[in-house]
């Protein structure tokens, strides 16, 4: 342990380096800032323009339900992941690991920069730490993003060098022997500010509530922007991750059909020797130019490799002749995944027929390999008892799990695609907009097992969807809009299949949407306001008229899905210490066109798991200027669900409390979450695995130091 700490502390060193000399600098001049809590009610954890739509623009202008939420709010609720801000997103909860449920439907893709290319693989978690903000496009998005879930896009934005010298360092330490330390430093290179960097680095460990388990997560974050012409900019980034998870290659814990634990919550599957490695590395550039005033042009790549490594007992369920006893198997995977993906895009401003047009061209290109190299070890894995577990007796398992053979599954993945749209001024009150994308896609997968190939399938097909849509601004500080737009899916390469009857034509879908954006009172009241209905066609199901062909279930597509929603999303002053955010999500999704007996997948009868009817976040924050201090209340309340399974996932309602002093020379946030220690469950899996447990009450504590 001494020699991590050392070399955390010398990395601590060497990013402070740089920003440390300027600020003292700084001093020598009279020029030191105080650290203060205060001042930033008004600013409404809001940004005035997003990227979302591949080019900046103010949200109001565009016609579909747009979310941002920046670095502010993370810092205010201590955000650690992803997952610590969904509650702040009207129409998204937590799925499983970092995969959520969105307008009703599965969404587990997420996009950096506006491109492809997630290094958190698999069973990972987003970090937060080297990300400025995440912007939330809901709806259909491929006009933009290219084939995907019709439910939204999430988009981490990340920290890029600033032309202003800054030192920023925190140490961390809360419930759990949670302990961690982090730096970052940005400014100029030069004296002209020609060239300017950003260095950081993050460290955290902690021993978590479920039983055995202990986390580690290490990032490196590195970027240099060169500013290369009047109004162009290179940035260069590299990100490294590298995260230890031992026993937290989790599932849930059991419950029964009412959905209740049938255990304490700190119940584990996993032994102390099971564990979780991800090690990735993600290399991006992006350049930007203006090209006079009215035109503006960016391109980027961005390229990433990460490694998933993991050996834990998966649990499989109840033991007939003992309910008290979890039967297991062993799982040794290894899962690399490469991505390399381009983009450019062009937007101009033309003034026609008296008119202004924005117009937005762009195209992208990614290509992906993804191995799974698995063995499964099913025969004498010792059962787990629920009322007293007693670990060791499954240390033994990789040993004997090593003398299987690899199931190798090598999946290889290409898309490509160009858009244009235009949005029209008619007036200043009133904008049209119109887009159209073309998508090509190919996708093939290979399983073999030692030498001996047992599958093999390739599809590629073609698609061209649009989008459409309206702003009318009766004011400058309110925004009615109504858009439809369609998406499509390529199907999962794995039911290509020609044994399931493949190949199939992709999943179509499209979406009618209306709302309501507002900026009222100079911007101090945001109120917005959403209803839509996504239809959903193309699903596969097993088909029950035809026989399995070598041992596969046939497939076909015969499945229809529609989603109904309503969303309200509020920030506001409501003084000028006194900040309140809240969000209301409200959503309906049903199969609506299925054969009788057979179920879509995600689903259960007519209903999807995990999709809740009701969801309710709300954040308040509260400043006394007088004695440098804010204080903070939050919660969030989801409504019943199903798992996957068909098993009551419980309704809950937990909430969370903050205070951030200011100390003169730093900033200290003492924070807890769930504050009356609920029990409950964060989302529901299946009988064989359980529901994921929300966590027991935790304390948090970051001492900020900023210069």
């Amino acid at each position: 342990m001494l020699p991590l700490k050392t070399a955390l502390a010398a990395a601590v060193a060497f990013v402070s380096a740089p920003a440390l000399a300027q600020e003292q600098s700084a001093q020598a001049r009279g020029e030191a800032d105080e650290i203060t809590v205060t001042g930033r009610a008004q600013r409404l954890y809001r940004v005035e323009q997003t990227t979302v739509g591949k080019s900046a623009e103010d949200p109001m202008n565009i016609p579909q339900a747009v979310q941002v939420i920046n670095a502010d709010l993370f810092a205010d609720q201590g955000a650690r992941d992803a997952t610590d801000i969904y509650r702040n997103i009207s129409g998204v909860t937590a799925f499983s690991y970092a995969g959520v449920t969105f307008r009703g439907f599965r969404q587990d893709q997420s996009f950096y920069d506006g491109q492809r290319g997630n290094p958190f693989i698999g069973f990972s978690v987003p970090q937060l730490f080297n990300i400025e903000r995440v912007e939330v496009l809901k709806g259909p998005a491929g006009l933009f993003f290219g084939p995907g879930s019709p439910g939204g896009i999430i988009n981490y934005v990340s920290k890029i060098p600033s032309d202003k010298t800054g030192l920023r360092a925190v140490i961390t330490g809360g419930t759990y022997d949670r302990i961690g330390i982090s730096a970052e430093a940005t400014g100029p290179v030069d004296r002209q500010g020609v060239v300017t960097y950003r260095l950081g680095g993050f460290y955290e460990s902690m021993d978590p509530y479920r039983r055995n388990t202990q986390n580690k997560s290490r990032i490196g974050d590195a970027g240099i922007a060169i500013k290369t012409n009047e109004g162009g900019k290179l940035t260069l980034q590299a990100t490294l991750y590298d995260s230890t998870y031992q026993a937290n290659r989790l599932r849930g814990v059991l419950v029964d059909d009412r959905g209740n634990f049938l255990t304490s919550i700190r119940w584990n599957a996993n032994e102390k020797t099971d564990f979780l490695r991800l090690r990735s590395e993600a290399y991006q550039a992006r350049y930007a130019t203006a090209i006079g005033d009215r035109v503006t042009f960016d391109a980027g790549v961005r390229y990433f490799k990460a490694t998933e490594t993991q050996q834990y007992h998966e649990p499989r369920g109840l033991d007939p002749a003992n309910p008290d006893l979890v039967r297991r198997e062993f799982r040794d995977q290894i899962r690399p995944v490469d991505g390399l993906s381009f983009m450019a895009n062009l937007t101009a401003r033309v003034d026609l027929l008296g008119m202004e047009h924005k117009f937005q061209a762009g195209g992208d290109w990614y290509r992906e390999t993804s191995i799974l190299r698995s063995r499964i070890l099913r025969a004498g894995v010792t059962s787990l008892s629920l009322s007293n577990p007693v670990y060791g007796s499954g240390a033994g398992d990789a040993a004997r799990a090593a003398s299987l053979p690899f199931t190798v599954t090598e999946t290889r993945s290409r898309r490509k695609g160009a858009y244009l749209q235009d949005q029209i001024s008619i007036t200043d009150a009133l904008l049209l907009v119109a887009g159209v994308r073309y998508d090509k896609f190919e996708d093939g997968v290979t399983t073999s097992t030692g030498a001996t190939v047992s599958g093999r399938s390739r599809y590629a097909d073609n698609d061209v969807t649009f989008r459409g849509g309206a702003v009318f601004k009766p004011r400058r500080d309110v925004s009615l809009y109504a858009s439809w737009s369609q998406s499509f899916e390529p199907q999962a390469a794995a039911d290509q299949n020609r044994d399931a009857g493949g190949p199939f034509a992709p999943i179509t879908g499209n979406q009618l949407e209306g709302g309501v954006k507002t900026q009222l009172f100079g911007g101090r009241l945001q109120a917005n306001a959403a209803a839509y209905r996504i239809l959903r066609k193309n699903i596969l199901q097993v088909d029950p008229t035809r026989s399995p062909v070598n041992g596969v279930d046939p497939l076909a597509p015969i499945g229809e899905v529609t989603s109904k929603g309503f969303e309200f999303d509020l920030t506001t002053d409501l003084t000028p210490n006194w900040v309140l955010l809240a969000n209301y999500g409200y959503n309906d999704t049903r199969i609506t066109g299925t054969v009788p007996g057979q179920a879509i997948t995600n689903a259960v009868g007519d209903r999807f798991a995990n999709a809740p009817k009701h969801q309710l976040g709300f954040w308040t924050r509260y400043q006394v200027p007088a004695i440098r201090a804010a204080f903070a209340f939050g919660g969030e309340h989801v409504s019943r669900r199903i798992s996957l399974s068909g098993q009551t996932v419980k309704p809950y309602t937990v909430f969370d409390a903050s205070i951030t002093k200011g100390l003169g020379f730093a900033e200290l946030l003492l924070r807890v979450d769930n504050l009356f220690d609920t029990v409950y469950a964060a989302s529901g899996f299946s009988a064989q695995s359980g529901h994921f447990p929300g966590e027991p009450r935790t304390f948090l504590t970051e001492l900020r130091l900023r210069f």
